[in-house]
């Protein structure tokens, strides 16, 4: 499977809204419900995708330091779960849970919130600031499945730094690289 990057947009832009279910909890959430008082990151991923399983534990512990400074995150899965059936609420519910995610995991089944995005894989990050404008769509780190780079996430760990003090979005953002979002056949 060929492997696809995030898509270069001009920072700055404004967060999409969206409302959608959470399949852990189980209650719909609004972009409002999910922003910090500091900052929004909202990473698409999925259950399949062996460039998310591979980043993951560093993925939940980001959140883990960084939630509680005022920057939430939120993951969205937007595949077709026809033809990735793993990628299925139910399954993102299990996942979740086993996984003690410190953020909500929505589904995206009409896969509007994934093209209001521009969401081109999984993983894919854009990292927005207390008024949710964009400042980061880059890379966790330079680590993938198939090279010996440790995951460190220091890429993303450079933007929610820049972003908690207020310095401008940092320079060289290198996009994310991973599955295509399962589109579904229309």
């Amino acid at each position: 499977m060929a492997a696809v990057e995030t898509i270069s947009l001009p920072l700055g832009y404004l967060a999409p809204p969206f409302l959608l279910p959470d399949t852990i909890s189980g209650r719909l959430l609004s972009t409002e419900d999910v922003r910090g008082n500091k900052g929004l990151l909202v990473m698409f991923i999925c259950n399949h995708c062996p460039y998310v399983k591979h980043i993951l534990h560093t993925l939940i512990a980001i959140a883990k330091k960084y939630q509680p400074l005022g920057i939430r995150m939120v993951a969205i899965s937007s595949n077709d779960v026809l033809g990735y059936p793993e990628d299925s609420p139910e399954k993102m519910q299990s996942w979740g849970q086993a996984l003690e995610f410190p953020f909500p995991y929505l589904y995206d089944e009409s896969q509007e919130v994934a093209k209001a995005y521009a969401a081109a894989c999984t993983p894919d990050f854009s990292l927005f600031d207390k008024n949710l404008h964009c400042t980061y769509r880059g890379q966790l780190d330079g680590s993938r499945p198939s090279n010996n780079i440790p995951c460190d996430g220091n890429e993303l760990i450079k933007a929610l730094d820049a972003l908690l003090a207020d310095l401008p979005p940092i320079e060289n953002q290198k996009p994310s690289i991973g599955c295509s979002i399962k589109w579904k056949n229309t």
